[in-house]
């Protein structure tokens, strides 16, 4: 599979098989996204790579909490609600999902199993944490930029070779959980989690990809003479 091809057919895969992933497939897709570039030189990024029992505790542990009522805790800045064009697009991609899932709008039970579903990293087999390096929080916002590109990376090697993935900040929001079971250092930050494992083709949220504004939309040229 050439880039171009991978770039224009991968979506994000909310839906498993119950088939593990190997070590050595995962230090593969790892290795690729680590050729990303950074600021500087700086390669500020880190992958967690749980699966089996600590990813289960995760996920046992952001279950519990949320459904316990504790309020999310990241360790980036939270995003807020959305306004105007970007939440039109957030609700279009949440139509988009439920029509596939045949969730109608007033069936609360199905629409809040699918929200917990994001808390327990879809039930990937693998879920890797990003992190990025602390001693740059005081350098302003450049080290996430730096790691969403590793992060692009990752799900962009995952996908050439089969696999499927999600970037999945609801994974994380609940960050004490996922550094305890993680073993995440304390010089790094949590930035957001990629679930990954191989598609499950059954699974029908999995044919749907997200609507894309024209790339003359969001581009604009000065100097060119053609």
């Amino acid at each position: 599979m050439n880039i171009d091809q991978t770039m224009q057919e991968r979506r994000s895969i909310r839906g498993f098989q119950k088939k593990p992933v190997s070590r050595a497939l995962m230090e593969e897709v790892l290795a690729l996204a680590n050729c990303a570039p950074s600021s500087m030189n700086t390669q500020p990024w880190h992958f967690h790579v749980l699966t089996g029992a600590p990813l289960e505790k995760v996920r046992d542990g952001n279950t519990e909490r949320m459904l316990g009522g504790v309020p999310p805790k990241r360790e980036i800045p939270s995003h807020g609600t959305y306004e105007g064009i970007h939440r039109d697009r957030q609700v279009e991609i949440a139509k988009q999902l439920f029509a596939a899932m045949g969730i109608a709008r007033e069936d609360a039970e199905r629409r809040q199993d699918w929200v917990m579903r994001g808390f327990r990293q879809f039930d990937a087999p693998v879920s890797v944490v990003v992190t990025y390096d602390r001693a740059l929080n005081d350098h302003g916002p450049v080290a996430i930029f730096d790691a969403g590109a590793a992060t692009y990376g990752l799900v962009l090697a995952a996908w050439s070779r089969g696999l499927g993935a999600v970037i999945n900040g609801q994974g994380i929001m609940q960050s004490p959980v996922v550094r305890e079971h993680a073993q995440i250092p304390e010089d790094e930050v949590i930035l957001t989690c990629v679930a990954l494992g191989w598609p499950d083709e059954e699974f029908a949220a999995n044919s749907v990809k997200s609507v894309r504004r024209d790339a003359a939309e969001v581009s604009t040229f000065l100097g060119f003479e053609d």
